[in-house]
């Protein structure tokens, strides 16, 4: 379970708030991923320890997700909210 400590974290890592960033961010860390599993070579259990958190995180649709951007997390609206008066 070495392997995990390196894996982990990877979870914990914030989406950029800005929407036009997150194609930037997917791509990086699929490459980050894929690079920590060919160079590494992570036992069977961790990796699906890891797959499991990770199939958790994006099913549940928690906001932190890297793959891609829930529906129905509630991200921050650049800009002006319409019912708030004029200041």
């Amino acid at each position: 379970m070495y392997c995990l400590q390196w894996l982990l974290p990877v979870l914990l890592i914030p989406k950029p708030l800005n929407p036009a960033l997150w194609f930037n961010h997917s791509v990086f860390m699929g490459f980050y991923l894929l690079s920590f599993l060919l160079e590494r070579k992570p036992c069977t259990i961790c990796a699906l320890v890891f797959l499991a958190a990770l199939f958790l995180i994006c099913y549940s649709c928690w906001g932190n997700c890297f793959l891609y951007h829930c529906q129905d997390s509630v991200m921050p609206h650049a800009g002006h909210h319409p019912a708030i008066g004029a200041t």
